[in-house]
C-alpha cells in the first residue's frame, strides 16, 4: 500500500494521527512524518505496522473515540481549581495520600486500582532485572512502581512507570523520587490505560531522553519494545518469546514464556 492510498484510506475512515498511532504502536511523531511525506524512505517495518492499521476490519478500541476516561475531570474535589494543562507539580503534592494520580503536561490522569495480572508481571518483571544486575554486580537500580519520576525536570509533569531502571544515580532524590529521565521503562497496558501509555507516555519518555520502553499487552499476549536511538520501529514479541534488554547489548534476556506459564490460570 502506497502512502498516498494510505492517506485515502485515512480520510475515508476518519482516523486521527492519535487513533493511527495507538493501532500501529508507532510514535505520533513518525506517523505524521510518513504520512505527511517528510520522511522520504520510510523503513519497510515502519510502513508494515501502518499499512496494517488500514487492513484491519475489525478494532477493538472504541473508547479512542471519547475523553479519555482516566483523566481527572473534577479538579476541585482535590482541592485545587485550575483548567486542564495549568496543573503543577505543587497541587500534585497537594492531593490526598489516597489519591494516585499522574501530572502529564499540566494534566492530572487518575491512576486506576490495578488487576492481579497487571501485579504478578510487574514482580516478575522486576525480579528477572534485579537477579541480573545483582548477578553482573550492576550499578544500575531497578526500581518497581510507586514512585516518582520528575520526567522532564519541570513543574508540569509527574509519573509513575510501572517497572524502571536507573544507572544515573545522581538522579534519585534522597528520600523522594527521580528528577530526570530513567533509561528504561516498562508500562503494563490495561484498557484504561492503554491511550495514554501507548501515545502520550511514549511521546513523552522519548522526548525526555529514556532509552528502552517496553509495553507489555497481557490480553493480546505481546510486548513492544521500542529503542529511542531508532524510534521508527518497533520490536514486536509474543509471549512465547525471550525479549532482550537493550540497554544491556541483549546480554539479559525476560522468558515471556515462563511468565505465561506462571500467570496462566489467571486468564
Amino acid at each position: 500500500m502506497t502512502i498516498q492510498e494510505m492517506n485515502e484510506k485515512k480520510r475515508e475512515l476518519g482516523y486521527s494521527y492519535e487513533q493511527i498511532a495507538l493501532m500501529s504502536g508507532i510514535p505520533i511523531s513518525t506517523v505524521q512524518k510518513v504520512l505527511g511525506g517528510v520522511t522520504k524512505a520510510p523503513r519497510y517495518e515502519t510502513l508494515k505496522a501502518l499499512e496494517d492499521v488500514f487492513k484491519e476490519k475489525e478494532w477493538n478500541y472504541d473508547f479512542m473515540d471519547e475523553v479519555n476516561p482516566s483523566m481527572v475531570k473534577e479538579a476541585s474535589s482535590y482541592g485545587v481549581q485550575k483548567k486542564p494543562g495549568e496543573y503543577t507539580i505543587e497541587d500534585y503534592y497537594a492531593l490526598p495520600d489516597d489519591q494516585r494520580v499522574e501530572l502529564i503536561d499540566g494534566v492530572f490522569y487518575e491512576m486506576n486500582t490495578p488487576t492481579g495480572v497487571h501485579q504478578v508481571i510487574i514482580g516478575e518483571l522486576f525480579t528477572f532485572l534485579r537477579e541480573f544486575i545483582r548477578k553482573n554486580k550492576g550499578e544500575c537500580l531497578p526500581i518497581v512502581s510507586p514512585i516518582d519520576v520528575q520526567l522532564d525536570c519541570d513543574d508540569k509533569t509527574m509519573l509513575q512507570p510501572d517497572v524502571l531502571i536507573l544507572c544515573d544515580r545522581d538522579k534519585l532524590v534522597k528520600r523522594g523520587g527521580i528528577y530526570g529521565a530513567p533509561d528504561f521503562i516498562v508500562e503494563v497496558l490495561s484498557p484504561s490505560t492503554k491511550r495514554k501509555d501507548m501515545v502520550k507516555k511514549n511521546q513523552k519518555y522519548m522526548d525526555a531522553g529514556v532509552k528502552e520502553y517496553w509495553m507489555v499487552d497481557p490480553d493480546e499476549k505481546r510486548v513492544m519494545v521500542y529503542l529511542y536511538d531508532d524510534p521508527d520501529i518497533v520490536h514486536m514479541y509474543g509471549f512465547q518469546d525471550e525479549v532482550p534488554v537493550g540497554i544491556f547489548e541483549g546480554r539479559c534476556k525476560i522468558n515471556f514464556a515462563e511468565i505465561e506459564e506462571y500467570i496462566d490460570f489467571m486468564f
